[in-house]
């Protein structure tokens, strides 16, 4: 892809040099791979100015020659021997100094040398315009009518100032920089000057008199498709402006409406085709795949056999391009021509591309469409082709723009999550920064948080579809060369950070959950209503109903985990599957007054037996403490351990269990489902089941790894046998313990419990031990006395224990 420096700088401001700017453009991700001299005359009219003929003599020895003195701004004037018949003293004229080189129109290039001409001296050449290039007539001398000072270079009178040019390998992704205006957008960021877009406020409609009706038949290939009728132009050579600026990126100039096309495309990145508006048949666009294996001739002369996906652009009743890839023979744009359609449209790219491999054809054009095209420039580079067309061809605007656009292209919505994203990209570069780059880069900012982003992504950034595109739009207009990097290449160079990714705690646990012999499942959250209804009002309010349901089982949103893991479980039994251990990582969902909520929860579903019966042990049946170990287990690698354990409160599902509270939120749940849930679901055993609040435990988590040194003095174990009411739990003898004794006391543990006749009714017996360390010295038993006679008050007064001695 070649842009022009000097168109570059129409659109923004560039205080760099070419150079300069090409290297910001390389370390930004657009590779520019040379940086070529474009001069619009061979040479660029070096070594050749503007003189003035002081003096002018027949030669003496030659009747065809003169003998000129001539001024060219060196102090000093220079004798030259011309041979032209309208050279004469007075005159301003256009000198090759001695060692430029010369391109003549058509001949073959020279060095002008000191040298003898019938035994004259000659410094220098007075030029002709075919000499130097600029023209073709040799008929004499140019004689110029200027007041510029003698001695000023030829290309300044003639206003043929060199360009600098970037030939930038353009990677696929990047179509949005597939224009000087996609580029003027990195530079925007890389800069922090603004950009300006070519004004169309001048445009209006003059009258109405050659409408042109469009219809699109397949909307998936095109999207979006406008146009605008111009009559009365003129076509013809274009003005040299114009010209120059095609030459500069390699493109020959054709006739002035065909050129205005190629310059808007090459200035907006979107794609236009001009039509000759008399050849519309029936004033009607009809936008359409084509017929398989018909025939169709393209600008090129070839015919070619379409296929069924071709998208076609066609009138009342033919072809007349083959849409986004070339145009047709019988409908372009001729000397002929004296009113236009202009064609500016949004085409699918996987149609575009299937059309152009299929035919072989690659333009420029196509090259955009492929890769994606900004929807929403399609009305701006109409405008701008439609004024560019009336000042350099003349003509009305004779039409209203025409726009076909059903369904509009949407933003696409995302968020960054600003930790991860400094993680990528290897340090800390702040949210301020990132924020600054995104919005000079055209992507808006709809919202933030102390830790994510919410970011609106155009349509023209067709390569952003991610999180991980966010942060490599961040890191090449930063830098990859800002990025620090340890000076021994180790993996240091990647940046720290204590919170994992939810990602990376969800496979974490997940993991542990399968390795202890639970078997994931996915289930559908769109429910049965039924399920709720059962337990009356309380269980239906806030259900999150289905619109357009297909099937009267699945018109909700599941409230609860329950009712989708039993169907599982259902469904394995009346498979003779009996012995199972599943869990699944899924959504509820919940109708509030003023809105949704959404949340995740992580459910485990035990049923049957832990173990199958063998000839050496008898199978054993599911228990509390077998589901109850692995939450507790889960909660302790989630860095959630200091919990509460609390009986559950009964509810619909869960008639008893457990529950764990950290700072006053229950995170999980473990128990027994009510016998007359699971048989209402048909499942007739016992379901032991246990559900996380995982997006607090996400929220809450934190990856604390602590290392410390092995203890030097042992530790004391004291055992103590107490009885308590029957409804006092062991969390609320530990908990009291704790309470008691927070130095020493460093864990509690039950390890019988009796209830039967020789304890008092209403009572039982619970057998604890308790673990004593001191870090800094060895427990003496006076201490250690003490430590359990501080105990023993606190169970008897706090909980009226009776200690047993």
């Amino acid at each position: 892809m070649l842009i022009s420096f000097d168109w570059l700088k129409q659109l923004i401001h560039i205080d760099k040099t070419a150079e300069e700017t090409g290297a910001l453009l390389t370390g930004a991700g657009l590779e520019v791979e040379a940086i070529h001299n474009f001069d619009q005359v061979k040479g660029g009219l070096e070594g050749i100015v503007i003189g003035e003929v002081l003096t002018c003599e027949r030669h003496p020895d030659a009747d065809r020659l003169s003998i000129t003195t001539v001024d060219i701004g060196t102090g000093e004037p220079s004798q030259i021997v011309c041979g032209a018949p309208n050279v004469a003293a007075g005159q301003k004229v256009v000198v090759a100094t001695v060692n430029s080189t010369l391109y003549p129109t058509g001949g073959e290039a020279f060095k002008i040398k000191k040298s003898k001409i019938r035994g004259a001296a000659s410094e220098g050449m007075i030029c002709a315009e075919d000499e130097i290039g600029v023209g073709t007539s040799h008929a004499g001398i140019m004689v110029l009518d200027t007041d510029l000072p003698n001695g000023t270079p030829a290309a300044e009178y003639f206003g043929l100032g060199s360009d600098k040019v970037f030939e930038i390998g353009l990677t696929p992704n990047r179509a949005d920089a597939a224009s000087h205006l996609g580029v003027a957008r990195d530079l925007k960021a890389l800069l922090r000057v603004p950009y300006t877009l070519p004004s169309v406020e001048d445009f209006k409609v003059n009258n109405n008199s050659r409408p042109i009706e469009v219809v699109i038949e397949n909307t998936e290939a095109c999207p979006r498709y406008a146009g605008v009728t111009v009559s009365g132009v003129k076509v013809g050579p274009s003005p040299e402006w114009l010209q120059k600026r095609l030459r500069a990126i390699d493109l020959a100039p054709i006739n002035n409406i065909v050129d205005v096309t190629n310059y808007v495309l090459h200035e907006l990145g979107q794609p236009l085709h001009a039509f000759d508006a008399d050849r519309i048949k029936g004033n009607k666009i009809v936008v359409k795949t084509a017929k398989a294996d018909s025939v169709f001739v393209t600008l090129d002369g070839v015919e070619r056999k379409l296929k069924a996906n071709d998208l076609m652009i066609c009138n009342a009743g033919e072809p007349m391009a083959i849409g986004g890839v070339f145009g047709g023979q019988e409908s372009g744009v001729s000397d002929e021509t004296t009113s236009i359609f202009i064609e500016s449209a949004y085409f699918s790219p996987d149609y575009i591309r299937r059309t152009g491999m299929a035919h072989g054809l690659k333009t420029d054009a196509s090259f955009r469409f492929e890769r994606g095209t900004d929807p929403n420039m399609v009305i701006t580079a109409l405008k701008r082709a439609a004024l560019l067309v009336q000042e350099v061809a003349g003509g009305e605007i004779s039409s209203e723009i025409v726009d076909v656009y059903p369904q509009p292209v949407q933003n696409l919505e995302l968020t960054l999550d600003i930790e991860r994203a400094h993680s990528l990209i290897g340090q800390h570069i702040g949210a301020e920064r990132m924020k600054a780059i995104l919005t000079d880069l055209g992507i808006e900012i709809t919202g933030e948080t102390e830790e994510k982003l919410h970011v609106s992504v155009p349509p023209f950034k067709v390569d952003v579809t991610r999180e991980a595109d966010l942060v490599e739009e961040i890191l090449r207009i930063y830098g990859f060369n800002n990025i620090e990097v340890s000076e021994h290449m180790a993996t240091t160079y990647m940046a720290s950070f204590p919170k994992p990714y939810p990602e990376d705690i969800n496979k974490t646990i997940l993991d542990y959950i399968s390795a202890n012999g639970f078997h994931e499942i996915i289930t559908n959250s769109i429910t049965n209503s039924k399920y709720y209804a059962a337990g009356g009002e309380e269980e239906t309010a806030g259900l999150v109903k289905v619109l357009n349901y297909n099937s009267e089982d699945l018109d909700v949103l599941r409230k609860s985990m329950v009712f989708s893991g039993l169907e599982v479980l259902r469904y394995n039994i009346n498979r003779r599957q009996r012995d199972l251990k599943v869990y699944e990582l899924g959504k509820v969902y919940e109708q509030l007054e003023d809105g949704y909520k959404e949340s995740r929860k992580l459910a485990l579903y035990m049923i049957g037996n832990t173990t199958a019966e063998s000839w050496k042990q008898p199978a054993q049946k599911v228990a509390f403490y077998d589901l109850a170990s692995v939450v507790q287990n889960m909660l302790q690698k989630l860095n959630a351990a200091d919990y509460e354990v609390q009986p559950v409160e009964a509810s619909r599902y869960m008639r008893q269990g457990i529950t764990y509270v950290k700072n006053g939120t229950v995170i999980a749940q473990v128990g027994l489902l009510d016998a007359a849930v699971t048989k209402a679901m048909d499942v007739k055993e016992q379901v032991w089941y246990a559900e996380l609040n995982w997006d607090y435990l996400l929220k809450k988590y934190k990856d604390k790894l602590v290392a410390e040194e092995l203890p030097k003095f042992p530790e004391v174990r004291r055992d103590l046998s107490l009885v308590v009411d029957r409804n006092l739990t062991f969390e609320q003898l530990k908990q009291v313990a704790l309470r008691t004794e927070r130095k020493l006391l460093q864990g509690v543990n039950v390890f019988d419990v009796y209830e039967g006749d020789k304890i008092a009714a209403g009572k039982k017996a619970y057998a604890l031990s308790f673990t004593l360390l001191d870090r800094q010295q060895t427990l003496t038993d006076k201490v250690i006395d003490g430590v359990m006679n501080r105990l023993m008050q606190q169970f008897e007064k706090q909980l009226g224990a009776i200690i047993r001695k």
